[in-house]
């Protein structure tokens, strides 16, 4: 069904079309039967763009639209040498004649291309929005994945160390629970949106840093510089919140002392510069998957919502692991 803006464009193309091929500028004004012609020519390219394009030559049927192009072309032509020009020209010889069929050529061809081309052109435009708005619905479900990825990656890596705390009967136990709550709260509720207040996220960090500095107690020091923030910026989300984890997650897998780990987050007009670096002791035997997951996560979300606005560093060297991101972030 052909909307209203589609209808007033082909409404203005062919007023233009009629004007400009029909307006003679000798006398001044349109000629008579140089207008009707041309809204029977334009009676003709309906049929061209309306039934011939969708069926044949959007399908790639390419064949049967050129047959069926030279058909209508056919068509109009007979009619305007044996019905239109003998009304119109009584009396006058060239109707049926090779001049005559070859004028009359030279007459519908400008005028059935330029009003199918511009149906097409149209079409390429409006099929373009669709797939712009189809890809836009994808990433954004994909985004969706992705986040809902990161509450369970959460909770795995959590329950297995609150488990440990709960069987040695630790009374840090409530206040790690306590914690966890208050990260999940956010997780769930005040992180929906695809754009968040950087402030507000590096609170959530600063929360979420407290709840593994619980579980580190005594064996290191963690070490959390957040610089001046100039101006009020946004951030997507549980981005820098997996890096975090990580690092904690892979310099407790294999240590029981002197676990260090440092974190800065630093801003330079409108980039953010996150640096992440943690020691670590290599154990072969040292279940990946779920750091894995977190990393091509993240990874993932920043190429769809930082797309050529980012930069990800990873290094690992000498029991040493270090990230550094740069982002460049939108102001409120």
């Amino acid at each position: 069904m052909i909307s209203k803006k589609e209808l007033l464009f082909q409404i203005v193309l062919h007023v233009l079309v009629l004007l400009f091929f029909s307006f003679d500028r000798v006398e001044g004004g349109i000629v008579v039967h140089k207008a009707i012609f041309l809204l029977f020519y334009s009676a003709a390219t309906i049929v061209v763009t309306y039934f011939l394009m969708p069926k044949y030559l959007y399908k790639k049927k390419y064949w049967q639209f050129f047959l069926g192009f030279i058909l209508v072309v056919v068509v109009v032509i007979a009619i305007e040498e044996l019905v239109l020009e003998p009304l119109m020209f009584p009396g006058t010889k060239r109707a049926g004649t090779f001049p005559g069929i070859y004028i009359s050529l030279l007459g519908v061809l400008p005028v059935m291309f330029i009003l199918s081309g511009c149906k097409f052109g149209w079409d390429a435009l409006q099929k373009q929005d669709q797939i712009d708005e189809l890809q836009s619905t994808i990433q954004e479900s994909e985004l969706q994945f992705l986040r809902s990825q990161i509450n369970p990656h959460f909770l795995f890596n959590n329950l297995n160390n609150l488990y440990s705390y709960a069987l040695q009967n630790s009374p840090k136990t409530p206040e790690i629970i306590l914690e966890m709550s208050g990260v999940l709260r956010y997780m769930l509720y005040e992180s929906k949106e695809q754009f968040v207040p950087l402030k507000k996220e590096l609170e959530q960090l600063g929360n979420f840093i407290r709840l593994y500095r619980l579980q580190i107690e005594d064996r290191g020091i963690v070490r959390f510089e957040v610089g001046e923030m100039e101006g009020e910026h946004r951030i997507a989300p549980l981005i820098l919140i997996v890096f975090i984890e990580n690092a904690f997650k892979h310099s407790q897998s294999g240590q029981s002392s002197n676990i260090e780990i440092d974190i800065s987050v630093q801003m330079e007009g409108s980039v953010l510069e996150f640096h992440c670096k943690n020691n670590f002791e290599t154990v072969p035997s040292l279940d990946t998957i779920a750091k894995g997951i977190g990393l091509k996560n993240v990874q993932k979300r920043l190429e769809l919502l930082y797309p050529k606005k980012h930069q990800l560093e990873i290094k690992e060297k000498d029991n040493s692991y270090q990230v550094y991101l740069r982002l460049e972030l939108e102001k409120i």
